[in-house]
């Protein structure tokens, strides 16, 4: 979705009260809303610019994915305008995996079609769906891909959901600080006509999903076991069926304890083999050995 922008020169920021205003949100802990996460941005302009977004909709929570200048950076700071509160705030983090580990409902931006199995929403119908999963307690994330190119297609897999926004196909290319205040902005406004809004339920209470990290667990344990059993087969299509698994557990919406069942489940399967035990580790999203595999089924 975010296409290149650089700014000019430096500047003073501009409001005092954006500063306190964003102090404020960051003191009332900002549980209800979600995390907005910039993988490897470029300029720190585009990173003060997209804090400056996020203020204007209320949004304090930024986490940057291995920033391609220094931080803290001053010409983010210039950006920003005054939403210094947020820039101050800002959580870094080397990689995706880290940064959206304790995720329970991921979203991922995106101006292109991807071939991928997942729920497909515009900004609007993604901010009710996040004040839907707030409400039952996830914790809510939103990838943002560098300017240039956007995210990668191992950044999306993660994600539970993608958000495109209909705009006009002969010249669809936002920035950073655009694409993140229409989506802030979307979730403002469903937040504000959802004051009371209703959690979904399967019956009982509700229960938030599982934190991106035990998914990511889970997957690496399912992987390893189908790994040694030379599952991956050709080699040339085991990126895409490691990406298709995993978007088909992503859409499962797992609980904590559903999580933990099935890796119980994974485990009997692979002990069971000739008594057996398996070896639970992942080889890394696919990159299996070619010399050990044997055909099998592709998905």
């Amino acid at each position: 979705m975010p296409g290149p922008e650089r700014a000019g020169g430096p500047r003073r920021p501009r409001s005092r009260k954006a500063g306190k205003a964003g102090v404020a949100l960051l003191k009332s802990g900002a549980a209800d809303q979600p995390i907005i996460v910039l993988a490897h941005p470029q300029l720190g302009e585009n990173i003060g610019f997209a804090a400056r977004a996020m203020l204007n909709c209320g949004l304090v929570k930024l986490r940057l994915v291995a920033p391609r200048e220094e931080w803290p950076n001053p010409n983010a700071v210039a950006a920003a305008a005054g939403a210094t509160a947020v820039l101050d705030a800002a959580q870094l983090f080397d990689d995706m995996v880290s940064a959206t580990g304790d995720v329970t409902r991921l979203y991922a931006t995106t101006a292109r079609p991807r071939d991928m199995r997942k729920p497909v929403l515009t900004a609007r119908a993604a901010a009710a769906d996040m004040v839907r999963s707030i409400a039952r307690g996830d914790r809510v994330g939103i990838l943002f891909g560098r300017e240039r190119t956007g995210l990668e297609n191992d950044d999306i897999a993660r994600a539970d959901a993608i958000i495109e926004v209909p705009l006009n196909p002969e010249f669809s290319s936002l920035n950073l600080a655009q694409a993140v205040l229409l989506v802030g902005y979307e979730w403002r406004i469903a937040g504000m006509d959802n004051d009371d809004a209703t959690t979904e339920r399967l019956g009982g209470s509700p229960v938030p999903g599982a934190r991106h990290d035990e998914i990511e667990g889970l997957f690496s344990h399912l992987e390893g076991e189908l790994d040694a059993v030379h599952h991956f087969y050709p080699p040339e299509k085991a990126p895409r069926m490691v990406r298709n698994l995993r978007s088909l557990l992503l859409r499962a919406n797992l609980s904590s304890q559903e999580v933990r069942s099935l890796r119980g489940i994974v485990k009997a399967l692979a002990e069971g083999r000739g008594g057996k035990k398996g070896t639970g580790k992942s080889k890394g999203f696919g990159k299996t050995s070619a010399a050990r595999r044997r055909p099998g089924r592709a998905d």
